[in-house]
């Protein structure tokens, strides 16, 4: 009797405890939130940007080889070609994160819930606001630049 207390107990508890809980990103951790949501403020730069930067267009590159390449061929593709991919909250397929498919607005500037929350605090953002030439070099290494053709272009279409 004691036991099934217990479990019963210790089950309206955890229950409790677990709808209570509020969402990762209100307890601190910065997820993303996808480019469309830096639209609402950010109208102009995000028209630019969509418009005229290639990075909002990468999911075209990876949808097109897709037939080509290997899973974990793609899953190669997905770190330089997509939001966030391997990081919590980041991009996991197209299907079930279709607003980070591409390379969007926190590929360069970082996960942007703390700064939504905030209501836009410009010191929200972790560790990149302000560009410079090594993040772009995580994807656009030598190597590739070479097999690719392609150069980053920072200050050309991003915004």
């Amino acid at each position: 009797m004691l036991r099934a207390w217990s479990c019963g107990f210790f089950t309206i508890f955890m229950a409790f405890f677990l709808w209570a809980s509020p969402p990762a990103h209100a307890q601190g951790a910065n997820q993303y939130v996808g480019s469309s949501t830096c639209a609402g403020c950010h109208e102009k730069e995000y028209e630019t940007f969509t418009k005229h930067s290639r990075k909002a267009k990468s999911d075209k590159s990876v949808k097109l080889m897709m037939k080509k390449l290997s899973a974990e061929e793609i899953k190669g593709c997905y770190g330089c070609h997509t939001t966030g991919y391997g990081q919590p909250g980041g991009f996991v397929s197209f299907e079930k994160t279709p607003d980070l498919g591409h390379l969007g607005c926190e590929s360069c500037h970082g996960p942007g819930s703390a700064h939504v929350d905030s209501g836009g605090a410009k010191n929200k953002f972790v560790g990149k606001g302000r560009m410079n030439i090594a993040q772009c070099e995580k994807c656009h290494k030598k190597e590739r630049v070479v097999n690719f053709r392609y150069k980053p272009r920072m200050y050309n279409g991003g915004h």
